[in-house]
């Protein structure tokens, strides 16, 4: 399966593609960071990154699309600006018929080094070790989208189950 994680963000927003599946080693197709400047208008903004996450994806032509759930913080503007950004993505996968999932932060953190409670710095090093990468990737945000990567491809047969699951209610 070839999955795209997005850390989603209108000043940063961090794009993987992995390919990989139950019992086989994670390939790294791609990552970057895309970004766009607060000082341009909304508008401009989120059309640019529209057109990012459209190149991406004719790129890596992946299965599904993951991407980081907005969880409430104490700044509004950055919840609403990071959930501006992934109903972005959203729109994008969902005009190409793309399954997307979202992933609490805890989730791909359990995913990646087997603790929700893990630090930045540990899902660094697990995201290089699976990769096999010779340094942890930067900025965060890259590191952080290929986290999603990683957690949505090892949840797979999980999800299948219980789709099975549901379809025989």
């Amino acid at each position: 399966m070839r999955v795209v994680g997005v850390d989603p963000g209108l000043t940063r927003c961090g794009l993987a593609a992995v390919e990989g599946g139950p019992g086989q080693r994670a390939h790294l197709l791609g990552v970057e960071v895309h970004t766009t400047s607060p000082q341009e208008p909304l508008a401009s903004r989120l059309l640019a990154l529209e057109e990012a996450m459209e190149r991406w994806l004719s790129l890596h032509t992946p299965d599904e699309v993951a991407v980081e759930a907005v969880f409430s913080q104490h700044n509004t503007a950055t919840v609403v600006a990071t959930a501006q950004a992934a109903g972005v993505v959203t729109l994008v996968a969902g005009r190409r018929g793309l399954p997307v999932s979202t992933h609490s932060p805890t989730e791909v953190k359990a995913g990646v080094t087997g603790s929700g409670r893990a630090d930045k710095a540990q899902v660094a090093r697990m995201v290089r070790t699976i990769l096999g990468l010779d340094a942890p990737p930067r900025p965060v945000d890259a590191t952080d989208a290929l986290a999603l990567c990683l957690a949505h491809l090892w949840q797979a047969p999980v999800r299948a189950r219980l789709a099975r699951g549901r379809a025989l209610r």
